[in-house]
């Protein structure tokens, strides 16, 4: 298992995670199977937003004396009524559903506390500017929670988080669909079985906020990365293909600052699976061919950082490079961290010998050697300056 670093909590979490929403269906002993094969695996943080009581009971029994292994995202303002998920920015309410968490997890902290499901501006404000926010940072404060998180499904929501220097990191949701819709996006709407709408672009809202995150350190976990396994069907997918679930989850561990994926599993079968992206090979993991041939795409001319550019004969870390040059054109000057980046790399865009090789591979024609250039253009006079 490979461990990336989420963003300023300074966490170190695996790629691959655990979503628990599955586990609601499943008895005690299905639950201890599960997370302790997710643990022999590597994996090392679960996310709970279900407020249901019998869930966090087994979580709980299935961590007992192992809770020093895992990084739990618990979710804030997610309630029991009346039997039944209510999502609560009622301040009493909230109180007693965390408090029902710690308990039933029989643990005193929580290492990612997740302000839950923020999708609406006039919510973002009310909590943003209200008891709710003093809470947690209360909580935070408290040591009860380790650190600030925030799950949401907006674009322009997460954005407003990642700029208010609060929200320390975020859950979102990403996968190649997804990232094709627009603003606000209805997801049960843009997976209809009603095709004959082509699928209008990228979203310029979503590839930012990504770079947005990157730029600020905000580290971001993934929900709906397989989008509920719609995407490995392709009567279902609006690609009209299907992806493996490890071509899924390459496309999201190659969005800037993604660190882990949280996936729900059935049974030990799905974690293995799952897990295999970690030994995988670039042929398993490529999920750009698959979309440049499919009969609907609009992904041509963006780099999406898939490495399927490589070999370079100068060796030359072409979808780092595109990275960090992107990530510099979203402000004025790239400030001296992302320079120092750039030319920590062994070879950089100045290196390319325009030879074209990568392009013809690119299987979305981006303009490889004209970014090359751009990029040394762009970070050799910033250095000067």
């Amino acid at each position: 298992m490979n461990y990336r670093r989420l963003g300023k909590t300074g966490l170190m979490v695996s790629e691959i995670g655990l979503g628990g929403e599955w586990l609601e269906r499943h008895t005690p002993e299905e639950c201890k199977e599960i997370i302790a094969h997710c643990e022999a695996q590597g994996i090392n943080i679960l996310d709970c937003w279900m407020s249901e009581p019998n869930v966090r009971s087994n979580i709980g029994a299935a961590i007992q004396g192992r809770r020093e292994k895992w990084y739990i995202q618990g979710h804030i303002g997610s309630t029991w009524q009346n039997s039944q998920y209510v999502r609560s920015r009622n301040l009493e309410a909230a109180k007693t559903a965390f408090q029902d968490m710690l308990d039933r997890f029989q643990t005193n902290y929580i290492d990612l506390g997740m302000i839950h499901y923020v999708d609406d501006p006039d919510d973002w404000n009310t909590i943003i500017n209200g008891e709710f926010l003093s809470y947690v940072q209360d909580l935070k404060a408290q040591g009860r929670i380790r650190h600030i998180g925030m799950s949401t499904h907006n674009p322009s929501i997460a954005k407003a988080a990642v700029e208010s220097g609060i929200i320390e990191m975020i859950l979102f949701s990403i996968n190649p669909a997804f990232d094709m819709l627009p603003v606000n996006g209805n997801p049960e709407v843009y997976f209809s079985n009603d095709f004959s709408t082509a699928v209008d672009g990228v979203s310029p809202e979503r590839v930012e906020l990504y770079q947005l995150c990157e730029q600020h350190d905000v580290g971001i976990t993934v929900m709906k990365g397989y989008a509920g396994g719609r995407l490995f069907d392709a009567q279902r997918s609006p690609f009209g293909v299907a992806l493996t679930p490890v071509q899924c989850l390459h496309y999201c561990l190659t969005r800037p600052a993604v660190c882990s994926v949280m996936v729900g599993f059935d049974n030990t079968a799905q974690i293995d699976e799952a897990v295999s992206y970690e030994t995988a090979s670039p042929q398993q993991r490529d999920y750009a061919s698959i979309l440049a041939g499919a009969p609907r795409h609009a992904y041509s001319g963006q780099c999406t950082y898939c490495g399927h550019c490589k070999p370079c004969p100068m060796d030359i870390d072409i979808a780092m490079v595109n990275k960090l040059y992107d990530l510099a054109l979203m402000q004025p000057a790239p400030p001296a961290s992302l320079r120092d980046h750039y030319h920590q790399l062994k070879t950089t865009g100045a290196d390319c010998i325009g030879c074209k090789q990568c392009e013809t591979r690119c299987p979305f024609g981006v303009k490889i050697t004209e970014r090359m250039r751009a990029a040394a253009a762009l970070f050799s006079a910033n250095t000067k300056e």
